[in-house]
């Protein structure tokens, strides 16, 4: 058996297949699963890597030797799978390695009313089960349907958001990095007023074009490029399971997922006046005062999806955004969707007279650095080396709510953070303008590169 220390991570399984991952896994982990929940109906989904129907089937054997039935839901996004989890209130499995290279391979697991499945919320008691032999069910074993949930979804993502079937013409550019958002952009954009310009919607999970990452800047560039080219309102890129959205506007610039957040933040804020939002801590700090500006309760979280939602089904907030490119909503069971945080951002230019960079022009208040990674050969060492030098300062505010977070006087911050799966600290840093960013940064990384 592949060692499942390597595949099992802190939300999700995901390795190299058939190395780490291969169909044999994929059936014990659908007998796990299903006998730790005493699940009676599954359902599945899988995005268009060439082994992701293999691996489905294997999970979909795995379950039914327990005794559970299994609606198949085939090729879909992982937000697909979450509607569909929420909608028929029964637990998921979504097969995809997301934005990984096409190598990998992975699931994704979600508790009835897509609720995660994580390390500590299920992940290590199915690992634990695997490897000790999942115990054999002497009942009648379940059986296998297929069913097209796509439609409805479309349909349920645009009554999500209010106004899309109403705005004003857009000429839109969608990059799908030949992942899952080929298959659903088409159709939940069926019916609206946009003139679409479609970028790599074939299904293949080799990627030929480029990685469906687009939180890579290189790998935003040819959406930049056609963008300009066709002279479109905005530019959508997806990444391979289509659980991300990131937008470029009408000069072909880089949009930032903090400023996506607060305007998505003040639309749910429209809809709910005084809800909670929630922000991960290395999101800008123009999000919280946005919030705070349009009545709303901004709460900081730590980075992870699973504190994300975990502080959203404490709290009851309305929305939450990450710097990542995931945005979380409570009426999509508090799930990410990058089909909702787009189809609300071309709602919220639909609506405007002007262009996407004037719209987004009062959301974007300071200058960040972005995610900046170094490898380092101790990370408690670099940490407590920053920390020990910005202690010092009288200017500086210091808090451990994930790695280190200090905040001058000026307004200026950073949090530096340990990477959970290699060697690195991660950096990122805001300032009032670039200068004082850049002055923080390079004082951070003098003494995190020694």
């Amino acid at each position: 058996m592949p060692d499942l220390a390597r595949i099992v991570k802190a939300y999700d399984i995901r390795g190299v297949v058939p190395d780490e991952l291969d169909e044999s896994v994929a059936r014990d982990i659908g007998a796990a699963f299903v006998r730790m929940l005493a699940a009676s109906t599954v359902v599945t989904a899988h995005d268009m890597r060439d082994t992701s129907p293999g691996l489905a089937r294997a999970f979909a054997e795995g379950a039914t030797s327990q005794g559970a039935d299994v609606v198949q839901a085939g090729l879909g996004s992982t937000d697909l799978l979450y509607y569909a989890s929420g909608s028929l209130d029964v637990p998921g499995a979504m097969f995809t390695a997301s934005h990984n290279p096409a190598k990998y391979n992975g699931i994704k697991l979600c508790r009835p009313g897509a609720s995660p499945v994580g390390q500590d919320s299920g992940l290590g008691d199915i690992r634990r089960m695997v490897e000790a032999g999942v115990p054999a069910y002497d009942g009648k074993p379940g059986t296998v349907t297929d069913r097209d949930m796509l439609g409805d979804y479309a349909a349920y993502m645009k009554h999500l958001v209010p106004g899309i079937e109403s705005i004003r013409p857009l000429s839109v550019v969608v990059d799908a990095g030949n992942g899952m958002g080929g298959l659903t952009v088409p159709v939940v954009f069926d019916g609206l007023p946009l003139r679409l310009t479609a970028m790599y919607f074939e299904l293949d999970g080799s990627f030929p074009n480029h990685e469906a990452n687009p939180i890579e800047p290189a790998n935003l560039r040819d959406l930049q490029a056609k963008v300009l080219e066709v002279g479109a309102d905005i530019g959508l890129a997806f990444d391979g399971d289509a659980d991300r959205c990131f937008v470029v506007d009408e000069r072909g610039q880089i949009v930032s997922p903090s400023v996506l957040t607060a305007l998505i933040a003040v639309r749910e804020l429209e809809k709910e006046p005084g809800a909670a939002i929630i922000h991960n801590l290395i999101t800008s700090k123009a999000v919280a005062e946005i919030v705070r500006e349009h009545g709303g309760r901004p709460i900081r979280t730590r980075v992870g999806h699973s504190f994300i939602k975990a502080t959203m089904a404490e709290t009851g907030a309305a929305f939450g955004g990450e710097h990542s490119g995931h945005f979380y909503f409570r009426d999509f069971w508090r799930a990410d969707s990058g089909m909702l945080a787009a189809l609300h951002t071309l709602a919220a230019l639909g609506s405007s007279d002007g262009t996407l960079s004037a719209l987004l022009n009062e959301y974007s208040r300071y200058a960040a650095s972005g995610e900046i990674n170094t490898e380092v050969d101790d990370q408690q060492a670099r940490m407590a080396a920053v920390e020990a030098a910005f202690s010092e300062r009288e200017d500086a505010t210091i808090d451990h709510l994930d790695g280190l977070t200090a905040e001058l006087a000026d307004g200026s911050w950073f949090n530096l953070r340990p990477s959970n799966t290699e060697p690195l600290l991660r950096l990122n840093v805001e300032g009032k303008d670039q200068g004082a960013m850049e002055s923080l940064r390079d004082a951070v990384l003098q003494i995190v590169r020694g």
